[in-house]
């Protein structure tokens, strides 16, 4: 059994290799390859653009792949949706779709843009946002560089982004949000009833969400006397309970856990005054609850 996967090309393509290296699938790609190899004979890949790929997957020519809720929804696609994956090009949080506009405009709602040329890449769905609130508006499609195109060739535009930096060097304000969106594992309806191929894509979503998960932590591990270990561990918090072994020497333990990366700095310290030595933080590859 082989799984036809769609990998998306551009910006998201070296970080969806590297999300995929982390989570124990090696991907090799050429430069000017469209058919990477992988150490995963289950998996037959190819590289195109995330909005090209949720209509090959409806059409059965792929199984499954990786694209955006944005794609998706543009095409109208009806796949399954096996999970989300919260990663992108520089933060975990979900994208958002805005219309934005100069900064010095007069357009401050949607409706104040009735009978104005809007350029986007989204143009489905920025036709269905406008149609839903009955303004007209003229939507044409944009090549790229969409944001520097007001107010000399459209009047407002309608962008991905982020972070917003990109707009506010470009000197544009958001008026409206289209949509949120996010990076999602999709499959083809038809594939996910066969069972190889839906156990296959499940295994993928494990393991790439608990590669995913692992970010936001740390193992970090720990020599306690046992009449400092309560005072060790009132102030260790844990993934679950921290694990607790007795080492050679008598009268000492080893203590183990997971926490959150962020709570170290202020845990490190406290945990040396309560008697824990020899304390150790290291990196966590995967996190499957």
């Amino acid at each position: 059994m082989k799984l036809s996967f769609g990998l998306p090309k551009g910006s998201l393509e070296s970080s969806t290799i590297e999300l995929f290296r982390k989570a124990g699938i090696h991907v090799q790609k050429g430069e000017r390859s469209y058919y990477p190899t992988c150490d995963d004979p289950e998996l037959d890949l190819i590289v195109m653009r995330p909005q090209e790929i949720p209509r090959y997957i409806e059409q059965g020519i792929l199984d499954a792949g990786i694209t955006g809720q944005d794609w998706v929804e543009e095409n109208r696609a009806s796949l399954v949706e096996v999970s989300e994956l919260r990663y992108s090009k520089a933060t975990r949080r979900k994208c958002r779709w805005v219309l934005a506009v100069p900064e010095e405009s007069k357009f401050h709602k949607a409706e104040d843009l009735r009978g104005k040329r809007i350029a986007t890449e989204l143009v489905g769905t920025t036709k269905r946002f406008f149609k839903k609130r009955k303004i007209p508006v003229d939507v044409e499609f944009s090549w790229g560089a969409t944001e520097v195109k007001p107010p000399r060739l459209v009047d407002a535009i309608v962008d991905i982004t982020e972070t917003g930096s990109s707009l506010r060097a470009n000197h544009l304000r958001i008026i409206d949000t289209i949509m949120e969106t996010c990076t999602v594992l999709v499959a083809n309806r038809d594939a996910w009833k066969q069972k190889k191929k839906k156990d296959k894509l499940e295994n993928m979503k494990m393991l790439l969400l608990g590669t995913l998960d692992a970010e936001n932590y740390v193992g970090l591990k720990c020599n306690v006397q046992e009449k400092a270990l309560p005072a060790v561990i009132k102030v260790l918090p844990s993934l679950h309970n921290p694990t607790i072994s007795h080492l050679y020497e008598k009268g000492w333990f080893a203590v183990e856990t997971i926490l959150p990366f962020h709570e170290t700095k202020h845990l490190i310290p406290l945990l040396k005054r309560a008697g824990a030595s020899g304390i150790v933080e290291y990196s966590v590859s995967k996190i499957i609850a």
